[in-house]
């Protein structure tokens, strides 16, 4: 007779181990701001008008503080610890080491990322990406959302659109599996507005993905061309029209 129950799913210590790992790193990503408030609760006289008047300036330089410990702290850590993951097909479980890296990192980036897309803190963003592993050369601008840093690179000279997407991992809850992949921006790449770019695509130099393509997985787009649709392919320039 065999037994017709389904296997249970084991237990996982890292199940335990990662809201504790998270909330130490949080911790320490609010002290600073715990610090300042611990600061102006014995500098601050509210019978002074003076210091009435500093109220908003004070809350403005709490909130920057903030911003920064949440974001740039939780950073350095996982760049000093080397909490980063690599390409390849994984096994969606806590159990194995890249899945988890990726849980603990997506955990720590999301908020930051949500910070950065409603406030325009280009440099802090640029410091931010590059603290989680990614390459971001010279004069090159990011918009829009990128969903792995330690596995996308830009080159030098590029412009990425608002609410254009990078993807570098894909999941599989049916089969409970992820797949991760780089994605390679060249130099003097344009992604235009709306795009949306999935593992493992390779943009050669001087290439422009028009706003609102879809660029397949595994995809690379040649240099000095323009792609465009969904999927995104080729876009061959109109020939010019004969004047009347």
């Amino acid at each position: 007779m065999t037994d017709t129950n389904p296997p249970q799913p084991s237990f996982s210590a890292n199940k335990l181990v990662l809201p504790l790992i998270l909330l130490l790193i949080f911790y320490i990503g609010l002290l600073p701001v715990l610090l300042y408030g611990y600061v102006l609760w014995h500098l601050f006289n509210p019978s002074l008008w003076w210091h009435l008047l500093l109220i908003p300036a004070l809350i403005y330089i709490g909130v920057i503080i903030t911003i920064q410990g949440i974001t740039l702290i939780p950073a350095l850590i996982t760049r000093l610890f080397h909490i980063t993951y690599t390409p390849g097909h994984h096994a969606y479980t806590y159990d194995d080491p890249d899945a988890f890296k990726w849980i603990i990192i997506c955990s720590l980036y999301t908020p930051g990322r949500k910070i950065f897309e409603i406030l325009p803190l280009a440099r802090t963003r640029t410091a931010y990406y590059r603290l989680l592993g990614m390459h971001i050369g010279h004069n090159t601008l990011i918009g829009g959302v990128i969903k792995d840093p330690c596995l996308t690179s830009f080159g030098d000279n590029c412009t990425m659109g608002e609410y254009a997407i990078i993807y570098g991992h894909i999941q599989n809850m049916q089969h409970e599996t992820i797949d991760m992949a780089r994605v390679t921006i060249g130099n003097n790449c344009v992604i235009g507005a709306g795009a949306i770019l999935m593992p493992g695509v390779t943009l050669q130099d001087n290439t422009t993905v028009a706003a609102g393509a879809l660029v397949p997985k595994n995809t690379t787009l040649y240099s000095g061309k323009t792609y465009g649709g969904i999927p995104a392919h080729e876009l061959t320039p109109k020939p010019p029209q004969p004047t009347p």
